[in-house]
C-alpha cells in the first residue's frame, strides 16, 4: 500500500510539472567588441567620483540641476503614469497566480414563491406558497496538468518585470531630457549676455556714426551699415529669448509645474565649463546597464511562456468541482442534518473540433515571440549605436572647442585691426561691421559647441544606462 501511494505521489508530481513552453534562453545577439570603436586612441579620464550611480546627474556638480532632477522624480506626470502601469502589471501577476489555487464561492439565497395550483406540474395537496432557504458553497479547482496556468503566471511575471524596466527607462529618458533642456537654457543665457552686450556696443557705434555723418566725417552708407548691424543683433537677441522661454517651459512640464508660473533666473554657462568624463565600462557590460534592453528581454520571456499556454489548449482540461450546503423551506430546520445536500466529481473538457482556431492561436504566439526576439536584438544594436554616437560626438566636439576658441581669438585681433584702419581712414566702415559680425558669430559658435558637449555628455550617460543596474526585479 505504501509503495502504491509513493508511486501515485511521484506520478502526480511528474504530471503537474509538465509544461509545453519551450526551454527559455536569452536570444543571441551579435558578439560584443572588446572596446567601443570611438574609444580607440582616446581614453577619457576615470576619476572615481564620476562613476555612474543612481543620481547620475550629480556628477555635473550643479545644485540647481540637482534640485530640478529631484523634483522631476517626485512630480513628473509621465513617471507617475508609468508607475501606475507597473502597479497594473503587478496586479495582473496576482490575478494569474490566483488560478493556481482552488476557488471557493458561497451563494446563500432566501426566496418566497407562489406556484399556480392550475399548473399541470403542481402536486395536489401541496401548499401554493413556499419559502426556500439555501446556504451553499461551490468548490472548483483546475488541475494544471499541462502547465497552462503556470505559463500564464510566468508570462505575467515577465511582463511585470518588463514594466518595471520600462519605468526605469522612462525615468532615465526624462531626467536626461531635463538635463539637456537645463543646459540649453544656461547656454541661451550665455548667448543672451553676448548679444545684449553686442546690441549695446552696436548702438554706441550707430550713434557715433550718425554724429560723424552729421559732421561730414562719415558717409551715409556707414550710417545705414551700422543701423543694419544693430537691427540684426536685436533680431538675434529676440530669437534667443524665444529659445530660452521654450526651454524653460519644457523644464516646467518635466518637473510637474505650470509653465505660466514657472521661472528660472538667468545663470549663464561659464565659458570655461567642461563636462565631466565618464568610465564607459566594457561593451559586454552594456546589456546589463540598460533598462530598455532588460525590458525587451523580459518580453521575449513572456512571449515564450505564452507559447506553452497555446500548446496546452490542445489537451484536456481537468477540473474538480464540488457543491455542498443546506436547503430547507423553514429557517428552524435549515441547520438540521436532513437539510444537507452535496455533490462532487471531476469534469473533463477536451477540444475535438475548433475550425483551426487552436492552430491559429499557436501560430500567432509563435509569431509574437519572433517579433519580440527581433525587437530585443534591435534594442541591443541601438544601445551600441547610441554609445558610439555620443562617444564620437564628444570626441569631435572636443576638437571643435579648440578650433572655435582659436577663431574667437583670431576674430578679436582682426576686429581690433579693422577699427584702427577705419579710425585712420584706411578702411571703410563696412570692414569694421563685417569683422564685428564675424567676431560675434565666433563667440556664439563657441558657446553653442560648449552646450553641445554637455548635451552629448548627458546622452552618453543615458546610452550607458545611467545609474541603473540589472538586478532581480
Amino acid at each position: 500500500m505504501g509503495v502504491r501511494l509513493s508511486l501515485a505521489v511521484v506520478l502526480t508530481r511528474v504530471v503537474c510539472a509538465c509544461s509545453f513552453a519551450p526551454p527559455y534562453h536569452v536570444p543571441e545577439t551579435p558578439p560584443a567588441p572588446a572596446q567601443y570603436a570611438q574609444l580607440d586612441d582616446w581614453q577619457p579620464a576615470r576619476p572615481r567620483d564620476t562613476e555612474l550611480r543612481g543620481a547620475w546627474w550629480s556628477v555635473f556638480q550643479d545644485p540647481e540641476l540637482d534640485r530640478l532632477e529631484e523634483q522631476c522624480g517626485r512630480q513628473n506626470q509621465n513617471i507617475k503614469a508609468a508607475f501606475a502601469r507597473l502597479q497594473q502589471a503587478r496586479a495582473e501577476t496576482r490575478i494569474a497566480r490566483a488560478d493556481l489555487f482552488p476557488q471557493i464561492t458561497a451563494d446563500p439565497t432566501a426566496t418566497r414563491a407562489r406556484t399556480s395550483p392550475n399548473s399541470p406540474r403542481f402536486p395536489p395537496g401541496y401548499p401554493t406558497t413556499l419559502n426556500d432557504f439555501v446556504l451553499d458553497a461551490d468548490f472548483s479547482y483546475e488541475v494544471d496538468l499541462w502547465g497552462r496556468v503556470r505559463n500564464e503566471v510566468t508570462a505575467a511575471k515577465a511582463n511585470q518585470q518588463a514594466s518595471a524596466a520600462d519605468l526605469a527607462s522612462l525615468d532615465l529618458s526624462l531626467r536626461a531630457e531635463l538635463a539637456n533642456d537645463y543646459f540649453d537654457l544656461r547656454s541661451a543665457d550665455r548667448q543672451q549676455a553676448l548679444l545684449d552686450q553686442s546690441v549695446k556696443d552696436y548702438q554706441d557705434a550707430a550713434n557715433l556714426t550718425e554724429s560723424s555723418f552729421k559732421g561730414g566725417n562719415a558717409a551715409l552708407t556707414d550710417v545705414a551699415q551700422s543701423n543694419a548691424q544693430l537691427q540684426n543683433a536685436r533680431t538675434q537677441a529676440q530669437d534667443i529669448r524665444l529659445q530660452r522661454a521654450q526651454s524653460e517651459h519644457a523644464i516646467a512640464v518635466l518637473v510637474g509645474e505650470n509653465p505660466s508660473t514657472f521661472h528660472l533666473p538667468p545663470d549663464p554657462l561659464p565659458l570655461a565649463a567642461t563636462p565631466p568624463a565618464f568610465d564607459t565600462g566594457l561593451p559586454s557590460s552594456l546589456l546589463e546597464r540598460r533598462p530598455d534592453v532588460a525590458a525587451a528581454e523580459r518580453r521575449v520571456a513572456a512571449a515564450n511562456a505564452q507559447i506553452g499556454q497555446a500548446r496546452a489548449a490542445y489537451f484536456p482540461q481537468f477540473t474538480f468541482a464540488a457543491t455542498g450546503g443546506l436547503n430547507s423551506t423553514n429557517t428552524s430546520t435549515l441547520l438540521h442534518a436532513p437539510s444537507q445536500f452535496w455533490s462532487f466529481g471531476p469534469q473533463l473538457s477536451l477540444p475535438i473540433f475548433a475550425g483551426g482556431r487552436l492552430h491559429a492561436q499557436t501560430d500567432r504566439v509563435k509569431a509574437a515571440y519572433a517579433e519580440q526576439v527581433a525587437d530585443y536584438r534591435n534594442t541591443v544594436l541601438t544601445a551600441y549605436q547610441e554609445v558610439e554616437d555620443n562617444l564620437a560626438a564628444l570626441r569631435q566636439l572636443q576638437g571643435e572647442t579648440e578650433t572655435a576658441a582659436a577663431a574667437v581669438t583670431a576674430t578679436a585681433t582682426a576686429l581690433q585691426q579693422a577699427k584702427y584702419r577705419y579710425a585712420g581712414g584706411i578702411a571703410p566702415y563696412l570692414e569694421v561691421a563685417s569683422t564685428e559680425t564675424t567676431a560675434l558669430q565666433a563667440q556664439l559658435t563657441e558657446v553653442n559647441i560648449e552646450a553641445r558637449r554637455f548635451e552629448a555628455s548627458v546622452m552618453l550617460v543615458k546610452a550607458l544606462g545611467g545609474g541603473w543596474e540589472a538586478r532581480p526585479q
